[in-house]
């Protein structure tokens, strides 16, 4: 275990023991606190002995974004038993529920826009982040925020899940796009560990047509237009490499007709049973070929490309694509 995240745990083990001993100390014959003491307990003696994150079964190592969900699991997903199978598929389900319940609506109006997205995990739940928000005093323009989270699974899923409250609270303020991005990554930075980052592309956009957006270190958002296509290259870092990082943005318009597409690197990256990645020339092509289609259309026609060149391998990770076409 990573030393950082062990002194994370530390600390939450910590604190549980002393809200459980005051608890105790209240209710003295509350039996189930006194058993998530012992559970506490013993968590804290393993990273005393260096058994920490060790499977009581097969003595294997327990999944890492398991242990940050919940410091006291003792086995890992090979051999748990049937009630923590029933529980963690409780959970799961209400993770993937809580997830669905984040993404934008489908029928969102945009002010001379059209918008469409595909959203899709490789499992249960997802690291992806995307998201769409109508300022609530200025109606005539929108937020649009596509990430990938590093990792997959639970851990992923929980930072992607702070991503988003934490992009819908800074863009009801007033602040610039590059300082809305700044204010994130020192969010993101502080409440993750050194091993997590995020990909980002954050843009705001108009009815005019005018897009300001900044990239950070995400896979290149395209342009498509009548006569080819515009790539929109990252000029800043991850989101959770410098707590003081500070983030650029470029302005862009887009004429009637003209789209802009943002995915994640598990289209770029998805492999063919020979191993050979779709890639983004792959996927430029395609859209210039596609390129007076709706935003909707769009995202059709980049799956089914994207399902013919993986023929029958399972998706490798989680999937998301936006499209914004003016009006």
């Amino acid at each position: 275990m990573a030393y950082p995240m062990e002194t994370m745990i530390l600390q939450q083990l910590q604190d549980r023991k002393e809200k459980l001993a005051g608890a105790i100390a209240e209710s003295p014959n509350e039996r189930h606190l006194a058993h998530l003491l012992q559970e506490v307990d013993l968590a804290l003696g393993k990273i005393g002995s260096g058994t920490y994150g060790i499977c009581e079964t097969c003595k294997d190592t327990i999944e890492i974004d398991r242990l940050i969900a919940d410091p006291l699991v003792r086995n890992c997903l090979s051999h748990l038993s049937q009630s923590e199978q029933r529980t963690l598929e409780r959970d799961l389900d209400l993770a993937h529920d809580i997830q669905a319940a984040l993404l934008p609506k489908r029928d969102l109006a945009l002010p001379g826009w059209d918008s469409a997205y595909h959203y899709e995990a490789a499992g249960p739940v997802s690291g992806d982040y995307c998201d769409i928000v109508v300022p609530e005093n200025k109606r005539d323009s929108f937020f649009f925020m596509v990430g990938d989270v590093s990792g997959k699974g639970i851990a992923a899923s929980i930072l992607m899940s702070q991503l988003h409250a934490t992009f819908r609270t800074l863009t009801r303020t007033t602040m610039a796009l590059d300082q809305v991005v700044s204010h994130a990554n020192r969010i993101f930075c502080e409440g993750s560990l050194v091993t997590h980052f995020a990909t980002l592309v954050c843009g705001y956009a108009d009815g005019g047509g005018e897009i300001e957006i900044c990239n950070a270190g995400h896979p290149s958002p395209i342009i498509v237009h009548e006569h080819g296509t515009d790539i929109i290259p990252s000029s800043n870092l991850p989101l959770g490499i410098f707590c003081d990082g500070q983030y650029n943005s470029q302005k862009v318009k887009l004429e009637p007709a003209e789209s802009l597409v943002i995915f994640t690197d598990g289209l770029s990256e998805t492999p063919d049973p020979s191993g050979k990645q779709y890639g983004e020339d792959r996927l430029i092509k395609l859209l210039e070929e596609k390129s007076s289609l709706s935003a909707a259309e769009l995202i059709s026609e980049c799956l089914h490309d994207l399902a013919l060149f993986k023929g029958q391998l399972h998706k490798h990770d989680d999937l998301t694509l936006m499209a914004l076409r003016k009006k």
